[in-house]
């Protein structure tokens, strides 16, 4: 995984970074998103918003019941979020129904405010803007996942035939905690 850190430690400092111009990439903006697999009444509040599936009796759906690819299906749909406002609190029962309280600490996660993507910086394309990036938390059964998805445009496309390929938008996990 590449970070943008270590390839680089030319910070603007006080700069908005917002092209790719701007090396490492950061983000002072974000979307989030919440989810909940094999839990129980799980509540996730971030921002003032609430996700997750909070109905105390019924059992959400495990990861597996939506294919090996799930993690795709995961988006962000809270938009426009400054960094950073307070914790993420969650509550929840595990699949064997203890209960669990976390308040999960993006900010500290992301305090460096970099961009977490798995593109080389000789492959991005230069000065192009760049859309606020994703958080997403997943709860799943006992655990606690934080991912980030940002669409680093690239300077050609990954597949010839498709030009419309010419971007990646991996889903980097940056944070696990089980319990």
């Amino acid at each position: 995984m590449s970070t943008s850190a270590a390839s680089s430690t030319t910070a603007q400092s006080g700069s908005a970074a917002g092209t790719t111009a701007e090396w490492p990439l950061r983000f002072q903006r974000h979307r989030f998103g919440g989810f909940c697999f094999d839990t129980y009444g799980c509540s996730i509040v971030y921002n003032g918003f609430p996700h997750g599936k909070e109905d105390p009796q019924q059992l959400s759906a495990p990861t597996s019941s939506f294919g090996p690819n799930y993690q795709q299906r995961m988006k962000a749909a809270h938009l426009d979020i400054a960094n950073f406002p307070g914790p993420a609190e969650v509550t929840w029962r595990s699949k064997d129904k203890s209960e669990h309280k976390a308040s999960v600490d993006i900010a500290a996660i992301f305090q460096d405010q970099l961009i977490r993507h798995e593109v080389a910086r000789e492959d991005v394309a230069e000065g192009v803007s760049l859309n606020d990036p994703e958080i997403i938390l997943e709860v799943d059964d006992r655990t606690i996942n934080v991912y980030m998805r940002s669409m680093i445009p690239l300077k050609k496309p990954r597949d010839p035939a498709n030009p419309n390929s010419d971007f990646r938008a991996d889903l980097v996990r940056v944070y696990s905690r089980a319990y």
